[in-house]
């Protein structure tokens, strides 16, 4: 028995990866099986789970979200069942150094391992001597690799994400990104790839999340994608991740067809401040980037996610700041603030002496401190990009978190008290709840910002009861006389008549 695992970071994931490997094992395929957990299950159980099979071979995929789990994981199964060949691939194992010690582990395959997999299963179950631990792999063909599509199960359509892809690899070279380490970018056979997509479209896949890096890259297999989604006539979800300076007409015009709720957007800023860019070797077409944040806030229904990161070599505060600024003039869209992380094989390390920068080695690899940020400063950082998630990027506040900067373009200034503020009074960004994230926001905006209550209440109200059938908080029911549900509509207000 081959067991194929790994630990997901939700629930809700799946993973291509293992899906890849046992499409492509052949004649192990009907002694294999595909067993995924996530992080939050504990881990002797996912052990029980898996030595139940009296598996001959385990291969775990490792990630950076799960590298301490998996070496957990991995010291039970050697404990209990040392008999058992363990085989780890995945980014956190293709790259040296190692930060987690997986000394454990019998094989590594480094690289894409589609189709190494399965030359090593068989290697072993046949006593084939084998050299050497780790197992250094070139690219694979694409022509080569089998489809792992049919792979996902009934359950995986009905209850979670499905990932899938139509090329690999970037043709950028970001030095804080693995994808940078690509030699090209390959592509599938296109038409193979949509008829597997309608395959799970038949089947009810309506979730889809591309994990091509730069989707929009081509403009041939963008536009017949796009195409596949818009001639179904049934709500669906679609996510990409594209480059924000790439946008040519034919794209736009298929892209403003889409309705509310079935695309969504991924585009890495990471930073517009043009020294910064040129710092970690990233393209910066400011005046294209910005054309197109605008056309899409403006002109589609797409639902936008930006990303920024806080750390990069030689930013200060003020120009992530500035950053953060710009995008909200820009766009309502949600702005994802994440923290630089030292990912092994990667060329940031190449800024460590001239900016002082100083990473954790425990996953997932933060940076602590550089010369411009403090570890206090970082520490700040993080709770900042918290409060941000909950009140900014979670819709619950839509209306209401922009007005903490309210008459004011200094939008992360603003925010900045404001997250000092709610630390001051949770001491904790876990476990808020959104009674009392609301209740907060409600007395920040009064008690320091001095905005009048009813002022406040009417916006929050709008904000917290576009939701059919939720109860009006405490703290809103005093202003809450004048405000009324449309019953068949859902939609929520102040009675004109009276404010």
């Amino acid at each position: 028995m081959i067991i194929l695992t790994t630990l997901n970071s939700r629930f809700t994931h799946s993973s291509i990866g293992l899906r890849y490997l046992y499409a492509n094992l052949n004649e192990l395929q009907n002694a294999s099986k595909i067993l995924e957990f996530s992080i939050n299950d504990a881990v002797q159980t996912i052990a029980e789970k898996l030595l139940i099979h009296s598996p001959k071979i385990i291969g775990i995929g490792v990630y950076i979200w799960n590298a301490r789990e998996v070496q957990e994981l991995l010291h039970i199964i050697k404990k209990i069942s040392p008999q058992t060949k363990v085989i780890l691939g995945g980014p956190e194992v293709t790259h040296e150094p190692f930060r987690v010690n997986f000394d454990e582990a019998d094989f590594i395959i480094q690289g894409e391992g589609d189709i190494a997999f399965y030359e090593l299963c068989r290697d072993i179950i046949n006593d084939t001597p084998i050299q050497n631990k780790i197992i250094k792999m070139a690219l694979p063909s694409l022509k080569e690799i089998a489809l792992p599509y049919e792979y996902y199960t009934d359950d995986d359509i009905k209850n979670r994400y499905l990932y899938v892809e139509v090329s690999r690899g970037c043709p950028f070279e970001c030095e804080f990104c693995l994808s940078s380490m690509d030699e090209k970018v390959r592509a599938f056979d296109l038409d193979a790839v949509l008829i597997e997509f309608e395959k799970l479209w038949q089947r009810g896949a309506r979730n889809f999340k591309f994990v091509d890096r730069t989707f929009n890259l081509n403009m041939l297999t963008a536009n017949k994608i796009l195409d596949f989604f818009l001639e179904k006539d049934e709500q669906y979800f679609a996510h990409f991740e594209v480059i924000p300076d790439h946008f040519p007409s034919s794209i736009k015009e298929k892209i403003k067809q889409f309705s509310e709720g079935a695309l969504q957007l991924e585009i890495g800023i990471q930073t517009l401040n043009p020294e910064i860019a040129k710092n970690i070797s990233r393209q910066l077409k400011l005046d294209k980037i910005k054309e197109n944040i605008r056309f899409l806030e403006n002109e589609t229904h797409a639902h936008i996610h930006l990303d920024l990161i806080v750390g990069l070599p030689g930013e200060s505060q003020d120009s992530f700041g500035a950053n953060l600024d710009e995008l909200v003039s820009l766009s309502s869209c949600e702005i994802q603030i994440g923290i630089l992380k030292k990912l092994s094989g990667t060329f940031i390390n190449r800024h460590d002496i001239e900016h002082g920068m100083v990473y954790s080695d425990v996953p997932p690899y933060d940076i602590l401190k550089n010369s411009k940020l403090s570890f206090n400063d970082i520490q700040i950082m993080k709770r900042f990009a918290r409060f941000w998630d909950l009140t900014y990027n979670s819709g619950n506040f839509k209306k209401s978190a922009p007005l903490l900067w309210k008459d004011s373009t200094e939008v992360f200034k603003n925010f900045y008290d404001f997250s000092a503020w709610m630390y001051s009074q949770t001491d904790s960004t876990w476990k808020i709840s959104l009674q009392r994230l609301g209740e907060l926001l409600f007395s920040y905006l009064k008690d320091v910002k001095k905005l009048e209550p009813e002022f406040i209440a009417s916006v929050m109200l709008e904000d917290m009861m576009k939701l059919k059938g939720r109860a009006i908080p405490a703290y809103l029911k005093p202003f809450s006389k004048n405000f009324t549900t449309d019953a068949k509509s859902g939609t929520a207000g102040f009675n004109k008549r009276q404010g």
